[in-house]
Parts: structure tokens; sequence; C-alpha cells
């Protein structure tokens, strides 16, 4: 994101957290690296359009959220942290509620996980949400084809599945939250590791993300809560276990395949393994 939520997992900045007998060691992983792509989302075009893109995909996962499990965030867990989304993004709270509450009457939508290979070897995921599967199969298939990339299965085993709590850069005090306190906040609530929002990278004041196993991400977003920070949203995503480094040549042909696919209405989130 990264959807809505983050749509590149580049980390340019990491904090590891480790928790031992003589206290806690904090470090910077060797996987961390600067991405370029990072970039590119900043320039690619009007903040309108941008915005306008961001909602729609935002509105299909309130749509599919509240199918799946109704209309009321209060007995949707998953709808909840959809509207929590769209709140951290300042989607209106009349298309929030009107996305809900047109869900019975959309057709029925469609999860899918696309697997891909970029130019150098490089990884995809892509989560989308359809309404014609056939037709998005389709339209990320010609666009790989178009910039150097294919459909391919096994890309999955370059990515785990990792909890993300992406916390606001002040606290619910209104007191900007500081590398101590995060490492702190971090330890306390049971986050493995704590980064920047490599999307938010130019930003004066970025959140941060909290990244957990899956099963602790209910109890580690309520503790970074408790602990005064201000959670955002709460989702699983899919990080690298593994990186490729690209050449100059490669890598901006990467960044068109991956400017490309961006762009694709149907593509919720985007993730991949350049360092």
């Amino acid at each position: 994101m990264a959807t809505a939520g983050p749509r590149a997992l580049a980390r340019s900045s990491w904090w590891s957290v480790a928790a031992g007998r003589r206290g806690v060691s904090v470090g910077c992983p060797s996987r961390a690296g600067h991405n370029r792509w990072s970039k590119v989302k900043n320039v690619k075009g009007p903040r309108d359009a941008a915005r306008s893109r961001l909602f729609q995909r935002l509105g299909w996962m309130l749509r599919a959220a509240a199918r799946e499990g109704g209309p009321d965030p209060a007995l949707n867990a998953q709808l909840a942290n959809v509207v929590e989304q769209c709140r951290a993004k300042n989607m209106p709270k009349s298309s929030i509620e009107a996305a809900i509450h047109g869900a019975e009457r959309s057709a029925a939508v469609t999860r899918l996980l696309y697997e891909a290979r970029g130019p150098g070897g490089l990884a995809l995921l892509l989560e989308v949400l359809t309404d014609n599967p056939r037709r998005s199969q389709q339209d990320v298939r010609l666009i790989l084809t178009r910039n150097g990339g294919t459909m391919a299965e096994g890309a999955r085993h370059s990515f785990e599945q990792k909890g993300v709590v992406h916390v606001g850069p002040r606290d619910l005090q209104g007191h900007p939250v500081s590398l101590e306190a995060a490492l702190e906040a971090a330890l306390e609530a049971g986050a493995q590791d704590v980064c920047p929002d490599e999307e938010e990278e130019e930003e004066e004041e970025p959140s941060l993300k909290f990244i957990c196993e899956t099963s602790a991400l209910r109890t580690v977003r309520e503790r970074l809560e408790a602990s005064g920070l201000r959670p955002l949203s709460a989702t699983i995503e899919y990080l690298p276990r593994d990186r490729v480094t690209l050449t100059e040549g490669t890598q901006e042909q990467a960044e068109r395949l991956l400017q490309a696919l961006d762009d694709c209405p149907d593509v919720v989130r985007l993730y991949h393994n350049i360092q």
C-alpha cells in the first residue's frame, strides 16, 4: 500500500526489539535498506487522483467486510478494522457509511491473492478485491507482461504474514512519540520490531509501524493504546523474508511495473521484496 494500508514494504529505518535476561537490545537488521519505490508514489500524479483511488480501494474493502460479516462494526471485527483504516486516511464519514450500507445491494466481491515475479527476480504479492475475477486476472496479467513481469507460483514463499499496528506520531496527549518511548512501548506490548511508516517518510512526523506475530495482533494493539499511544489501524500484512538488490536499469523497470500495478483499481494491497 500497504491498503488501503501500506502498499510497499521496504524499510528505510528499522528498530529491532529483543528482550533478554539482562535487558533490551536494539539493532538494525541487515535486511533494512532504502527503496526508491517509496519515493515514486509521492510524484506520480495529482494528489486528488491518488486520494480518489485510495478511497475507491477503501470502499471495496468496506463492502467486502460488510458482506462477509454484517454491517455493524461492533459485531464485525474485520469491518471495524477497515473503518479504523478509513478514519486514519481521513475518508469522509458519509463515504464510509454509504459503502457499508450499500454492501448488500452491490455485486458480490471476491478476494484474491496473486503471486508474481518482476524484473531482476523480485517477488510480488497482490491482494485484489473484485466483482469480476476473470477481468481482474486479465488486467493484472497484461500489466505484468507489458512491464517485464509474470504470474508465478511460489512467490509467496518470499514473504511471511505478520501483524502490523500503525500508530500515530503523537500519543493520546498530543506529545511526539520518541524513539525511546516507541521501543519501550513495543517491548511492553510484545511487539518484535518498530519502524517508521515508509509511505510517510517525507512527512515531518511519520507514523510508526509495530510488527508482531499475527496471533498477538489484537493484544499488541490494546497494550499500545493502554500505554498512551494512538493506534490508527491493526492489520495482517505480508513482510519479505528475503530481499533482492536490483541494478539501476532493472530498478527503473521495476518502478514502472509497481507504478502500473498501483494504478490498477482492483489491487488493494501490493507487496514486494526490493532492497
